[in-house]
């Protein structure tokens, strides 16, 4: 009986070992990469496209007219871009001021809000007879340089496809949650985008800060069902073989949130969104193994990959308890923890490593364990709701 319990444990460590070790295996191939992948100059564009902005905002009311200032006050030329703000049960003094601003204004009351839902409503509000080339999404908090348009009609004409990422950075380092947030950012940057670029692989989207084909973009939007557009989008973007380019230059800088409990709840649905996603195409693995279709494979993969709030929650919780139940199972977890800093090290950019980065790293295993608490309490809670529908 005690040797089958300790064959239990061996099977049962070694599995998840294996399962994590893929996930890092992963990380440290592309954060090798994204030490060599950088675009060069990018050179002044021949023809100026025209844009519409479209700035989704949900109850966003302290942060929404910073983001409008930021976006009007481009160097590009004011007749060669529009702005439409999707202005989602925000308050009427919001809307009040808003309306100020030489902008396209649109107040839904959606019965259950959601991205997709807004960005299909402004497409379907453009005014007919005129013509847009490329549409720019940002979220409501996301401030934006003067050039920033510029940068984007440059990178558009030069990476000669539909789907530009831009490079998303903090706007703020002043809690220790914010800037272990700002970190994560710039991990994802340098693993899922820049990376990928080296290896010729299309660059992760993060929802905002990003450039469409507006004709694409018009086709597309209306295929969105689910509070995740951005999966969904990106899932047709690797069905359709269109190539998402990342440049390192053109910035958009985000409002992080500053808060444990805030922090844990947007972790939790990205976890929900990732899981949403796999289920959603994980029956086009096949095919695309088949034809080769590696972007599309390496999308699917990465999806499948350990959220890296979770990622870091089981080593350390491995190497803490492993050495109280056999201290030789535990060194292979030592090892793989040290590995995993060494990774995410290496994908964290200089500008960020300073005091406030020390802070927030000695507070990390405690974040990590508080949000995979929470994610346990969110499945609870999902099992729940399901039981409750399926009772009715």
């Amino acid at each position: 009986m005690e040797l089958g319990y300790w064959w239990i444990l061996f099977i049962m460590d070694g599995v998840l070992f294996f399962i994590v070790a893929l996930t890092i295996l992963y990380m440290t191939i592309y954060s090798i990469a994204s030490l060599f992948g950088r675009h060069g100059t990018v050179p002044t564009a021949k023809h100026q496209n025209r844009f519409i902005v479209l700035i989704p905002a949900y109850k966003s009311d302290n942060t929404i007219i910073q983001s409008v200032k930021s976006i009007l006050g481009q160097n590009y030329p004011q007749r060669l871009f529009d702005v439409s703000v999707i202005s989602d049960h925000q308050k009427e003094i919001t809307n009040f001021r808003l309306a100020q601003y030489p902008i396209t204004l649109l107040t839904p009351n959606f019965a259950t809000s959601t991205k997709g839902k807004s960005l299909q409503l402004a497409i379907n509000n453009l005014p007919q007879f005129k013509i847009y080339d490329i549409v720019v999404i940002l979220d409501a908090g996301n401030i934006v340089e003067p050039d920033f348009l510029e940068k984007m009609n440059n990178a558009y004409e030069l990476a000669g496809t539909k789907a530009i990422q831009a490079h998303r950075m903090s706007r703020n380092r002043d809690t220790a949650i914010a800037n272990l947030d700002a970190t994560f950012e710039e991990i994802n940057n340098s693993i899922f985008r820049r990376g990928h670029i080296t290896l010729g692989l299309p660059s992760a989207i993060t929802g905002s800060g990003i450039a469409y084909d507006f004709q694409w973009f018009k086709e597309n939007i209306f295929k969105v069902k689910t509070g995740w557009e951005d999966k969904e989008l990106e899932a047709l973007l690797m069905r359709q073989h269109v190539f998402v380019d990342y440049f390192d230059d053109i910035h958009v800088f985000d409002e992080k949130t500053r808060y444990t409990n805030d922090f844990n709840r947007q972790r939790g649905r990205w976890a929900s969104t990732q899981f949403h996603a796999i289920l959603s195409n994980i029956k086009y693995l096949p095919a695309a193994l088949i034809n080769k279709q590696y972007a599309l494979t390496d999308k699917i993969i990465q999806w499948m990959l350990i959220p890296r709030t979770i990622l870091m929650a089981i080593i350390t919780l491995m190497c803490l308890l492993l050495p109280f139940i056999y201290m030789t199972l535990a060194i292979k977890w030592w090892i793989l923890f040290a590995w995993l800093l060494f990774i995410f090290a290496l994908a964290t950019p200089d500008y960020l490593i300073d005091k406030n980065w020390e802070r927030s790293f000695l507070k990390a295993p405690f974040i990590m364990f508080s949000s995979l608490a929470n994610m346990a309490r969110l499945v609870r809670r999902k099992r729940k709701f399901m039981h409750h529908n399926l009772k009715k």
